[in-house]
């Protein structure tokens, strides 16, 4: 079992989504991880509209929340310079605002992986110039 995972919007969609490209995958990481995996709100509000399409919305996420396996672990006003100093440094790729709030989880956390199906986290750099360990598909 992994410990030590910082979710990223995308496995949480297709680990809740049947319908979800990426749905098989997402079980098959989340089978091998120890909860709780940490994330930010920006992720978990992200989701929350994503599915808010679904019959069932937010609630599986809700549910997650309550039982511990998804554990919201960052606090943005606590960073709001290294993360707008992030989301300046790269915003042609575009950063969204999630994914600057995870880049500098994993500067706090360094011996945590990204669990994402975004390709910009090989691009992204925390602490500089360190490549962030993730898990995405290849």
């Amino acid at each position: 079992m992994r410990r030590g995972v910082l979710l990223d919007t995308g496995p949480l969609i297709a680990f809740l989504n049947r319908r979800d490209e990426y749905h098989e995958w997402a079980l098959a990481q989340w089978g091998q991880i120890a909860p709780p995996m940490a994330t930010c709100e920006a992720v978990l509000s992200e989701a929350c509209f994503l599915l808010g399409r679904m019959p069932s919305g937010s609630e599986p996420i809700m549910d997650l929340l309550q039982r511990e396996i998804v554990v919201p672990s960052f606090r943005l006003e606590d960073q709001i310079q290294p993360v707008q100093k992030l989301l300046k440094k790269y915003h042609s790729v575009p950063m969204s605002l999630a994914d600057a709030c995870l880049v500098r989880m994993s500067e706090l956390y360094p011996e945590n992986y990204v669990l994402t199906l975004d390709s910009d986290f090989s691009l992204y750099r925390r602490n500089g110039r360190q490549m962030i360990p993730s898990i995405m598909p290849q």
